[in-house]
């Protein structure tokens, strides 16, 4: 055992904590009889005692019962000049003595912090998992900015550790740590911003109500607003993703400050540029975040969103639109917005006009059936495209709308366009009929993880889209049309009150699309005498392109809503 002047270490330190005083071990002192302020004050000197030795004997005083022993403090602190057993030993050390000297408090959170930033990993960690502890009073604020900063880190370990670390001190000042994160957010790098981000959006809903008070949600959704100034697309839709989840607003109120912070974003009032990708992806972007917070209420704002979207924008340059990612099909992306929107649309001023709208772009996807010659073939070799998920959102849409004027057929269309209507619908009815059997054909018998494959996935998507499609023309060739039926959309859950309609379907209709009403049938007893003969190769070629699972748009999928600047505070996208 080592030994400090000839006294036993042991037995020094066990003195040490009994008392100041060395009168009676019989050494002469220069210092008073302040045996181990002379050792302390002597260690630049020592040469026989390595530093580990020194704080080991700084470690054993008692410093919570005097603040007078800076010197011996200051040795811990030196620690982290030492090799990696002494800033090991300086690393938990630092913070357990750091609230006896608030004078060293700067020093001391210096020199954790280098600790934080030491090429030795382990004694990053141990420093990080300890820096909590500096946590409080006018301390907090600095020890969440630093925590944050860390957070950039490229170790799993480590980057674990800094997010118990942040959590820890949540529980301690929940405002304080947020003025830390949100510091960052809005002046600190790319990487730091982007980390603290998509911590707040996945790690403030699982803490309590005691943490996450009033008052701190009401701090949380104010700072987010002026994050909101200059944000990217994947930025916008984790941070939307944040304030949607705080309990403060899940009020009717609450809910049209969100959709009032989402129309800020989407600057509705600006005419929509469609050969713009970033301006298109923008407008999209924030149209789902908008959906969740539509209600059947349907406030001004609501109102507001859904009829500048939905009609007087982009019914006009649908043709237009330029998407912000090759693989998208950005006119189909914008017609499920349209049918999810539709449902929400109230009592709308320009019903008829927007009626009018979906009508004439439901004639441009629903084709006239091919002349016939004499002998009863087809004029042309060519088959019309039948564009089913085009067709199954613009039906969808009317259906939806024509419930608020369901006169809208019999008064407000003339009748040739009726008629012509009609037969569009009578063919595509048809064809509809055709690829409903063969896909049930294909998917009978199947279970388990045989509709689990691919092509099945996409078989049984097709055959959502068709049954509702089939649904919603029925209810079209009634006199006078009905717009009662329910279905759900084919890229949507099925809803709970749903839920049985499949098993229910598996026998009898296999997925009819969840109609409320008894099945009648689609087309009168006359039209059965006609033979609808498929387009040729239209089946696989149609089923193996269909992309309905994509579920919409991501966040960071495509360019967002345009890089931030170089710290620039202004709106880029």
């Amino acid at each position: 055992m080592g030994k400090v002047y000839g006294v036993e270490l042991a037995r020094f330190r066990q003195l040490c904590q009994s008392s100041t005083s060395c009168a009676s071990w019989g050494h002469r002192c220069p210092h008073g009889g302040h045996f181990i302020q002379y050792v302390l004050l002597s260690y630049r000197s020592l040469t026989l005692y390595p530093a580990i030795n020194l704080i080991h004997i700084s470690y054993g005083f008692p410093f919570g019962q005097g603040s007078d022993h800076k010197d011996a403090y200051q040795v811990i602190l030196d620690g982290v000049k030492g090799g990696p057993k002494e800033k090991r030993l300086a690393a938990q050390f630092i913070p357990k003595f750091f609230s006896s000297f608030p004078e060293l408090a700067d020093a001391a959170i210096n020199a954790q912090l280098d600790l934080c930033e030491d090429e030795d990993v382990s004694i990053r960690r141990q420093a990080i998992k300890e820096l909590p502890r500096f946590a409080t009073g006018e301390n907090i604020l600095r020890v969440a900015d630093i925590l944050t900063q860390l957070l950039q880190t490229d170790d799993t370990a480590e980057f674990n550790q800094v997010n118990a670390a942040l959590i820890s001190i949540f529980k301690i000042d929940a405002k304080g740590t947020l003025g830390g994160l949100f510091s960052q957010i809005l002046q600190g790098e790319d990487i730091v911003r982007e980390r603290a981000i998509k911590f707040l959006s996945g790690k403030l809903k699982t803490l309590p109500e005691d943490v996450m008070t009033k008052e701190v949600e009401e701090y949380v959704f104010a700072e987010t607003k002026k994050v909101l100034e200059d944000v990217t697309g994947e930025e916008f839709v984790l941070l939307m993703r944040l304030v949607s989840g705080l309990r403060v607003l899940q009020t009717v109120h609450g809910r049209q400050q969100l959709v009032e912070l989402v129309v800020e974003q989407a600057f509705l009032e600006q005419a929509l540029n469609p050969a713009d990708p970033d301006t298109v992806d923008r407008l999209l972007q924030c149209t789902r975040q908008a959906l969740p917070l539509f209600s059947v209420s349907r406030t001004n704002v609501d109102f507001t969103f859904v009829s500048l979207f939905q009609y007087n924008s982009i019914a006009k340059i649908f043709h237009m639109l330029t998407s912000p990612m090759a693989e998208l099909d950005i006119q189909l992306e914008v017609l499920k917005l349209l049918a999810e929107m539709s449902p929400f649309c109230g009592d709308m001023d320009k019903l008829e006009a927007n009626l009018n709208m979906l009508f004439t772009k439901l004639l441009e996807f629903m084709p006239l059936p091919p002349e016939e010659v004499e002998n009863g073939e087809n004029s042309t070799s060519e088959e019309p495209k039948l564009q089913f998920s085009y067709v199954e959102c613009l039906l969808f849409s009317f259906h939806q709308l024509g419930k608020k004027l369901p006169d809208f057929l019999l008064d407000k269309v003339d009748a040739e366009r009726l008629k012509d209507f009609k037969i569009r619908l009578q063919y595509f009815a048809r064809g509809l009929q055709v690829y409903i059997r063969q896909l049930r054909v294909a998917l009978q018998g199947k279970t388990g993880d045989a509709l689990k494959t691919e092509e099945n996935k996409i078989k049984v998507v097709a055959l959502k889209i068709t049954n509702n499609i089939n649904v919603l023309i029925k209810d079209l060739f009634h006199n006078p049309p009905s717009y009662k039926s329910t279905v759900t959309l084919s890229w949507k859950p099925v809803q709970k009150t749903e839920a049985v309609a499949p098993k229910r379907l598996a026998a009898e209709e296999l997925g009819s699309g969840g109609s409320t009403k008894k099945q009648i049938s689609p087309l009168p007893r006359r039209d059965a005498r006609q033979i609808y003969n498929p387009p040729s190769g239209k089946y696989s070629a149609s089923i193996g392109n269909f992309t309905y699972e994509r579920g919409g748009f991501r966040g960071g999928r495509g360019r967002g809503f345009g890089a931030r600047g170089n710290r620039s505070r202004g709106r880029i996208y």
